[in-house]
């Protein structure tokens, strides 16, 4: 049975304007309108790319878009920034309505779009429980049954009679989650909840998610850049690129239909960190050494990472960190400088580094590695900017364990063990 199906919706934006901007404007697609002509507007306009300056002042979000989703399914929604899926959510919530195409729903829907949405700051959690439950379409009667319940979930009881604007950001995204996902609806729309909480949150928000999705019967539309929460909630995925479906299928090969669209071609091999004059220790430089001059690294070849850091106020137990992470944010390997002689922990000054990984360590795919400083003694961070990071992918070439045996390691690791046979 269907839940929700999308027929060549589009979405068009004049930039820096409300509406068309215009009365002659709106007059002008009036006029057509009546005469049973095409709005001259929607001939105009260019995709939403953002890595271009563009000449057009109209920006079309969303353009030809189609899918059908079943009851039940939790479908993931990716894309790169820009590509226009909290648009999308938007069309799907009626929180705006498309400039062509249209929607059709069954069943009542639950969204949860931006941190907060329909909170006043003035009144308390508890009130705001009544007032967010009601603009999603609950009765009193079924929040009064279901309030003890949202609020144990969001964790928050003991601020429940407390102003709102006194919470967190973390504190608003949880009893706002518990509200919507406590609404008996078909459908639960969520965008990008998981980014505000911490762990232990997220997880219970994708166990929640689960429950709906696979106990309860009900459709998820999940928006997030945590590949890894999409790829264990999510069976179907949609793709987005600049306003259009790129792709449509199964979560797992949409998963990887992003990686061969958007990462294959962003590789990185060096980077150089600003300056962090009040960083007792900083990294600088790294750079991940390639023996060609290919973008593409082979399984077989030796992967060394080479640091310039900086020591201004030695810290005694400091150590330098690796994180390698797939394509689907899960950590492969960690590793750091704790066992080796660092002499950087003890002197000032500048000094080179290098870390060699174990041979034949990862199998192919997609990688990146994120780097830091850091003192157990004290559980401080001396230094870590997440937006500075090395991506690598790694493929098998002709001395490979494919062209050897003639099949593809599964899983991450690559490292052999050693085997032994003896007759009894």
């Amino acid at each position: 049975m269907l839940a929700l199906k999308a027929e060549n919706i589009s979405k068009q934006y004049r930039l820096g304007q409300v509406g068309t901007g215009t009365l002659s404007h709106d007059l002008n697609r009036l006029w057509y309108t009546i005469r049973g002509k095409e709005d001259p507007y929607l001939k105009i306009g260019e995709a939403n790319d953002r890595t271009t300056k563009g000449t057009s002042e109209y920006v079309w979000s969303l353009r030809d878009i189609d899918f059908e989703i079943t009851q039940g399914d939790a479908v993931g929604i990716i894309g790169k920034n820009g590509a226009g899926k909290s648009t999308l959510l938007k069309l799907l919530s009626k929180v705006t309505k498309p400039t062509t195409g249209k929607i059709y729903t069954k069943g009542r829907i639950a969204s949860l779009l931006e941190v907060g949405t329909g909170f006043h700051p003035e009144m308390t959690g508890r009130e705001n429980v009544y007032l967010n439950g009601a603009i999603l379409g609950m009765t009193r009667k079924e929040i009064t049954r279901k309030f003890d319940e949202i609020v144990a979930f969001s964790g928050v009881e003991r601020y429940i009679d407390t102003p709102v604007k006194r919470y967190s950001s973390g504190m608003y995204v949880r009893l706002a989650f518990a509200v919507a996902a406590h609404l008996e609806s078909e459908i639960l729309i969520v965008d990008e909840v998981l980014a505000v909480g911490d762990a232990d949150f997220q997880k219970k928000c994708l166990g929640k998610m689960g429950d709906v999705t696979k106990g309860e019967g009900r459709t998820v539309l999940f928006v997030s850049h945590n590949m890894a929460a999409v790829r264990r909630l999510c069976q179907k995925g949609i793709l987005l690129k600049q306003g259009s479906i790129v792709c449509q299928d199964n979560m797992e090969n949409v998963l990887n239909r992003y990686d061969l669209e958007f990462r294959s071609g962003e590789k990185n091999f060096e980077i150089n960190y600003p300056s962090a004059i009040d960083a007792k220790m900083q990294i600088n430089r790294v750079k991940l050494a390639k023996p060609n001059d290919h973008h593409i690294l082979f399984t077989d070849d030796d992967l060394i990472f080479e640091f310039d850091v900086t020591t201004r106020t030695p810290v005694e137990d400091a150590y330098i960190t690796i994180d390698i992470k797939d394509q689907h944010d899960e950590l492969i390997y960690w590793t750091s400088d704790y066992t080796s002689q660092r002499y950087i922990k003890s002197e000032k000054g500048e000094w080179k580094l290098q870390c060699k990984l174990p041979k034949g360590m990862l199998t192919q795919g997609y990688y990146v590695a994120t780097f830091a400083i850091y003192s157990p003694l004290s559980n401080q961070v001396i230094h870590y900017m997440p937006n500075f990071f090395i991506n690598f992918e790694l493929e098998e070439n002709e001395n490979s364990y494919l062209q050897q045996f003639g099949i593809i390691r599964p899983g991450k690791i690559g490292l052999q063990s050693d085997w032994n046979a003896e007759k009894k």
